[in-house]
């Protein structure tokens, strides 16, 4: 079974649905996962997902934060969905296709703007959110599982514009860093896009302040897709939609995309 699937923090699914039926126009991945959608699940528009062929869908959602979904045109069933450090907040859903494959969609709090849990609680719930991912992936080690989203945290060097200048940026700093490294070794995460373009600065998210974004290029790549080492050498194909970022009215982020071929 082969199949695409791709992770996208669409920054209100109600606000721009109509980028979303373009990219499932356009790219048609078989599996298409939001966060950040904004809205209560009875609300995501899906009835104009489910007429381009995407009529599965697994959500958690809450009016005007967080949410997260797997919109497939492949059968699905959901398997659950977890509440990282208690927040009460929509950042997880899993789900399983027919082929036996788990896909994990997350929304890793931002963090806030000052990376001093002592000052500021939200880098405290990311940093806590990490460690539950990781205690949970520790005691229960994933197999056959694909897990995507916006992780918000560029690991490498070449995951953000300039290492040096946001080494004290939340999203970069080497607390974050090392900690999304525990994560991802609990669960013996490979990175699938790395192991597809393994050099070179990647990015899939820019700022809105920027002026021109495109210009200045300030990226970081906080959107991933990981695969557990049972499947990894099936991913392939691995590709960042930068265009996506200059769609009118768009999100902040680019989908990032993997093929499957299992």
């Amino acid at each position: 079974m082969a199949f695409t699937l791709a992770t996208w923090n669409i920054n209100s699914v109600r606000l721009r649905a109509g980028l979303v039926e373009k990219l499932m126009t356009e790219e048609a991945p078989d599996v298409l996962c939001l966060q950040e959608c904004k809205s209560p699940v009875d609300k995501i528009p899906l009835d104009g997902f489910a007429a381009l062929g995407y009529r599965h869908m697994v959500a958690r959602g809450q009016k005007g934060y967080n949410g997260v979904a797997i919109l497939s045109k492949l059968p699905i069933e959901e398997v659950g969905a977890e509440d990282f450090a208690s927040l009460g907040h929509a950042r997880h859903v899993a789900a399983r296709l027919e082929n036996g494959v788990t896909v994990h969609n997350f929304y890793v709090p931002a963090g806030g703007d000052v990376p001093d849990r002592e000052v500021n609680e939200k880098f405290g719930q990311k940093l806590d959110y990490l460690t539950e991912m990781r205690d949970w992936f520790h005691s229960d080690r994933p197999q056959k599982a694909i897990l995507v989203g916006d992780l918000n945290i560029a690991p490498r060097e070449d995951d953000v514009w300039s290492h040096k200048q946001l080494l004290k940026v939340v999203s970069h700093t080497p607390v974050e860093v090392e900690q999304l490294a525990q994560t991802q070794d609990a669960g013996g995460w490979v990175d699938i896009t790395r192991k597809d373009i393994p050099e070179g600065q990647l990015y899939s998210w820019w700022s809105y302040r920027a002026k021109d974004w495109s210009a200045a290029d300030k990226g970081r790549r906080l959107d991933h897709v990981w695969a557990t080492p049972d499947i990894a050498n099936a991913g392939h194909s691995s590709r960042v939609l930068r265009d996506v970022r200059g769609w009118e009215k768009p999100s902040d982020h680019a989908p990032v995309f993997a093929s499957f071929d299992l």
